[in-house]
């Protein structure tokens, strides 16, 4: 390269003024051999890199040297996030790593990704989401797992982020199926291990407890385990080292550097591997849209506080998701401070408290904790109760006490009622009935201030960028909305337009240091658990159920000589959810005699065919009911033969 041209080049990267320079991803090396501390390992390379490599990676003419932003612009300012679908070379150079979202992506919950390499596949996490209002009857959903159920003998292990239902709630089902080991940290393991025994599947799943900062081999893959912070306990991202490069999965996050328990995100760790070169980020998109930083959990600690210190003479209740278990400690340093016992409502939470505090992740003073049987043996201003229901569900404990259906606990005017959470989207009218129905009976409702996001927020979300400094942005978690800010983010702090990916769930995501494609797409979709059947309800089954709660039923029943082919007795009409029978007389009187009208016909035209004849009764009554009320009730003939 002549002066001229080196001169050229740095005032180009000057006039870039780029935050950070992306480097080669650190490929498998005899470093990553065994399980290992962090820490070490990013310090070797750069102080034994020659000269020569020095210049040759300044000067080679890759995609990782082009210009980046410096400056966060406003979002509506940056070049919109492109699909990988067909970008990049037409063939890859070197070894790549595929990575395949099977859930997650376009939703919130059911999260679930699979990462392969040659004849090796990794899973992180193994969520469930919640039904939507139309999934009549549904309990949960949980990913189509067709594509690891075809590649089973490949699957090295599912290694999960956290204990959140959206990351495991899907794990007894999936391993019901699939034959392989859980690799998750103390608290998480502990989660899943109470599920496994509920389904007395304990005995039959392989299961390691991986401490953060430690190194699991899997095939050809390594798997760290990175410390963070959210709104549960012994949350992990993991770097996914493959020989195709190493690849930063966030899982759940936020930064916290005061941490209720344990220690502060390893922020040290993230900017290891950035030096070392990471390949891509999956990060989460939760709170992508969200301006400025997350507030500590200890924030919401000093809003407990004073609430205790201002409602010395009332009962508090105090609604809160039972995984937060540093929230559930805070409330009961208060709780203890004051002076009051502690009541613990709801079958969730007493499971998490009993499984943090057996772990020492709580810790509850003696004598501090009562059997919601006892509380009548207390005045009000010595009782706080803990429960779940923050977000409305119809039989959680909250719920139950507002709608006066609860065994032992009754609302009155002296309760104060406290909502430590913020409504999920979608959940908003039932928190909100609930609180109709608390201030109905007398309560006081507390809401503000009284909670903090377990997510990272934009500038939480640009500090992992600077950090890690991937060749590739691969925004996860969450809705299209929320993964498309991300990806703005990522290009406002150096991320090329077209490397941050927005794939969708199903696609394979074949990529190296150089290569980037959407390269096929595997089977995936919504499985859903219906008491104890897995799978046996449809969209076939859910329009039925749907069609039924809009505009109910009518069945015509008779019966029809086997020999003569006649009709013997009915037809005789029966309705349900579809009008109020004493009250639409007239109209069930003129249904009838268009049915009547429709059997004569049948016969005059010697019509036996049983389907032909349900075909035809369902055509007529149907033109007729909606031509007099406008509504489509499911019509069901039934037809008995003598």
């Amino acid at each position: 390269m002549t002066e001229e041209m080196k001169k050229k080049k740095e005032s180009s990267r000057e006039q870039a003024a780029r935050p950070y320079r992306r480097r080669a991803p650190h490929r498998e090396g005899a470093e990553q051999g065994q399980e290992t501390q962090q820490g070490s390992r990013a310090r070797g390379r750069g102080k034994n890199e020659s000269s020569q490599e020095k210049e040759s990676r300044t000067t080679a003419p890759r995609r990782s040297t082009r210009p980046r932003k410096t400056e966060m612009q406003d979002q509506s300012d940056l070049p919109q996030v492109k699909s990988a679908r067909g970008r990049g070379r037409k063939k890859a150079n070197g070894p790549t790593v595929k990575i395949i979202p099977l859930g997650g992506l376009g939703q919130i919950g059911m999260n679930i990704t699979a990462f392969e390499y040659g004849n090796d596949i990794i899973v992180v996490d193994c969520g469930l989401a919640f039904p939507d209002d139309d999934m009549y009857g549904v309990d949960l959903v949980i990913p189509d797992i067709t594509y690891l159920k075809e590649n089973e003998s490949k699957i090295r292990g599912f290694f999960i982020t956290h204990g959140h239902e959206d990351h495991i709630g899907a794990i007894p089902y999936v391993l019901n199926e699939i034959n392989a080991p859980i690799y998750a940290t103390r608290l998480t393991m502990a989660i899943i291990e109470h599920k496994l025994e509920e389904k007395h599947m304990l005995s039959k799943v392989k299961r390691k407890v991986v401490k953060f900062g430690s190194t699991i081999t899997a095939g050809q893959f390594k798997v760290e385990f990175i410390k963070t912070n959210h709104s549960i306990q012994d949350a992990a991202a993991l770097a996914i080292s493959s020989p195709a490069g190493t690849i930063v999965h966030t899982g759940d996050f936020k930064v916290d550097y005061t941490p209720v328990f344990g220690d502060p995100i390893d922020l040290q760790r993230f900017a290891e591997l950035g030096k070392k070169g990471v390949l891509a980020l999956l990060c989460d998109s939760t709170n992508a849209e969200r301006s400025g930083f997350t507030a500590s959990e200890k924030t919401v600690g000093h809003t407990i506080d004073t609430i205790f210190a201002e409602h010395k003479t009332q009962r508090l209740i105090i609604a809160t998701f039972a995984s937060n278990v540093d929230r559930v400690q805070q409330i009961i340093n208060s709780a203890y401070k004051y002076g009051r016992k502690v009541v613990v409502e709801g079958r969730s939470m007493v499971n998490i408290i009993g499984i943090a505090s057996s772990l020492g992740y709580l810790d509850i003073p003696d004598n501090t904790l009562i059997d919601v049987n006892d509380i009548r043996n207390y005045p009000d201003n010595r009782i706080c109760l803990i429960t779940t229901g923050s977000q409305g569900e119809t039989m959680a404990a909250l719920s139950r006490m507002a709608n006066g259906i609860h065994r032992k606990v009754q609302i009155t005017p002296n309760d104060v009622v406290v909502f430590s959470s913020h409504p999920i989207p979608g959940n908003e009218k039932s928190v909100s009935g609930i609180m109709n129905e608390l201030i109905a009976k007398g309560a006081e409702i507390v809401n503000q201030d009284v909670h903090v996001s377990g997510h990272a927020c934009a500038e939480d979300i640009k500090l992992i960028y600077s950090l890690v400094k991937p060749t590739y942005s691969v925004p996860v978690h969450g809705e299209i909305k929320h993964r498309m800010a991300q990806g703005r983010l990522a290009q406002a702090v150096g991320v090329p337009k077209d490397h941050v990916l927005m794939i969708q769930t199903g696609d394979v995501l074949e990529i190296n240091e150089d290569f980037h494609k959407v390269v096929g797409k595997v089977q995936t979709g919504a499985v859903m658990v219906d008491g104890l059947g897995v799978g046996d309800v449809g969209n076939i089954v859910l329009r039925d159920r749907q069609k039924l709660a809009e505009d109910g039923i009518i069945i015509v029943a008779m019966t029809m000589d086997s020999a003569s082919g006649e009709i013997v007795a009915g037809p005789d009409l029966v309705s349900r959810g579809f009008v109020y029978v004493r009250g639409a007389e007239d109209l069930m009187e003129d249904a009838r005699a268009v049915l009547n009208a429709t059997v004569r016909k049948c016969e005059e035209d010697g019509i036996s065919d049983w389907a032909e004849i349900k075909n035809q009764i369902k055509d007529a009554l149907s033109a007729f009911v909606w031509k007099q009320t406008q509504r489509s009730p499911m019509i069901l003939p039934i037809i008995m033969e003598v």
